[in-house]
């Protein structure tokens, strides 16, 4: 069956000597793996298609649900911004490999598309990193089942909360439920409401926020622990952002 799908390519790897596979995140198909013959070699008119963050229209046939055969494609926006900067790659890459490793084959992909496409636009136009980062987290633990809770106690659901978050309970707590985990985290004031705030804005309504590298800093480590205690993945990505972190300190 002949398919005509725009997609992201979220990842690349080598197929022989001269070839390569890659998988796209689609609207309408879920992730979908294509073999692109010939992609290695340097006069190659598909190559550019394989670049990872790719946006393109990608025309190729398949048979059942196996590998895709690229016929031609056309790039929407090749996002190569992106594959110039360090920090910038990292990011992305994290953004890439948490939802090739959250979205299963064939589910459909309609939401992970369009937030990791608004994703990498706001990576693309400068927008705040870290903000951009830990809302596509939120983004990702919604569509996975596992939206944390901040406005109400996770516990009880009572309205008054603290600001104590538990990571392994899916939210904030309350003063009477505070003492169900030990290991809760006390963030800011400012922090939970800026968590509140963010678990229901849109990626692609994202605008510029300028956030106080203290408030950024709770930020991380409750993401952080979130993306732990909740999914569990053992991301390549985010061991390198760990290490360029260290870097910088």
């Amino acid at each position: 069956m002949l398919y005509r799908l725009e997609g992201i390519v979220i990842r690349s790897m080598d197929y022989g000597e001269s070839n390569k596979i890659i998988t796209l995140c689609t609207e309408s198909h879920g992730k979908i793996g294509v073999l692109v013959k010939g992609a290695k070699k340097l006069k190659s008119r598909h190559a550019a298609l394989t670049q990872l963050f790719t946006d393109a229209e990608y025309l190729f046939y398949r048979q059942g649900t196996g590998l895709g055969n690229l016929n031609q494609g056309e790039i929407l926006e090749s996002h190569h911004l992106l594959r110039e900067d360090l920090n910038l790659t990292a990011y992305a890459s994290y953004a890439c490999e948490l939802l090739d490793r959250t979205l299963q084959d064939e589910e459909v992909g309609s939401f992970w598309f369009h937030q990791l496409k608004a994703c990498l636009e706001a990576l693309s136009s400068g927008k705040d990193i870290q903000i951009t980062i830990h809302l596509f987290e939120l983004k990702v633990l919604q569509a996975a089942g596992y939206a944390p809770v901040f406005e109400s106690c996770v516990s009880c659901s009572r309205d008054e909360v603290t600001e104590m978050i538990s990571p392994r309970l899916g939210g904030a707590l309350c003063p009477r439920c505070k003492h169900l985990d030990p290991a809760a985290i006390r963030v800011s004031a400012g922090t939970l409401k800026l968590l509140q705030l963010l678990v229901k804005i849109d990626l692609r309504r994202l605008g510029n926020i300028s956030v106080k590298d203290t408030t950024k800093a709770e930020m991380k480590t409750i993401m952080r622990a979130f993306m732990d205690m909740q999914l569990g993945h053992n991301l390549k990505s985010q061991r390198f952002i760990d290490q360029l972190d260290q870097f910088k300190a």
